[in-house]
């Protein structure tokens, strides 16, 4: 690659990290060329378009800070309390970073990358999740396919109320943390999804988002 070819890129990476993190993974992507000083023919020609460039930038972010999240979370020695910090964690990623709230809530089709790192996390989940069921402290009926449920309400949340009441997630959480106490559970009118619903329907998400951002 000749080097103002690879410098365009590297002004695409840098200028697509900064306004995917304040606007989300649905952002211009006319927006990020023009902030790159480049146009939107460059943009497409050196990525192909969104998910490409998504995936170029968002991977190594997104693992960093699950990574962390997991270790975090599986050094409680409660394992409801490993539970509750790891989605504390993830719903502060979210509150803090668009671009992280759309990568751990949706899926953009093209990022594969991006789809491996938050498919392999799900292990982890399994397992807190495994021992908190053990431990009697986590309600039998909650499945890691329903944590995209608190994913996306954190997310919807997130976005309505961060100029006027940017921690009002944290009560939204708290209401669904008890509702995942043992005491509290009843009977469920619907199952959960299966994995591969889940993974539809956050393609639907992020083609909708994707498609609305262009």
């Amino acid at each position: 690659m000749r080097r103002d070819a690879r410098r365009n890129v590297e002004r695409l990476a840098t200028a697509a990290g900064q306004i995917f993190r304040e606007r989300g993974l649905d952002a211009p992507l006319e927006e990020i060329a023009k902030a790159a000083g480049v146009s939107a023919g460059t943009l497409y020609n050196r990525f192909g378009g969104r998910d490409a460039l998504i995936d170029a930038v968002m991977p190594d972010v997104v693992e960093a800070k699950v990574r962390e999240a997991m270790v975090r979370a599986e050094a409680e020695a409660d394992p409801w309390d490993g539970f509750t910090l790891y989605l504390t964690l993830l719903c502060e990623m979210q509150a803090t970073d668009l671009a992280v709230s759309d990568a751990v809530s949706r899926r953009y089709a093209d990022a594969k990358r991006l789809n491996e790192i938050c498919e392999a996390q799900m292990d982890g989940v399994r397992g807190l999740i495994a021992k908190a069921h053990a431990a009697g402290r986590l309600r039998a009926d909650f499945t890691a396919e329903d944590l995209p449920y608190l994913l996306w309400t954190t997310s919807t949340v997130v976005r309505a109320t961060a100029s006027r009441a940017p921690d009002a997630w944290r009560r939204a959480l708290a209401f669904t943390l008890d509702g995942l106490r043992p005491a509290a559970a009843h009977p469920l009118p619907a199952p959960p999804l299966t994995a591969e619903q889940v993974h539809a329907v956050m393609l639907d998400l992020g083609a909708k988002r994707s498609g609305q951002g262009r």
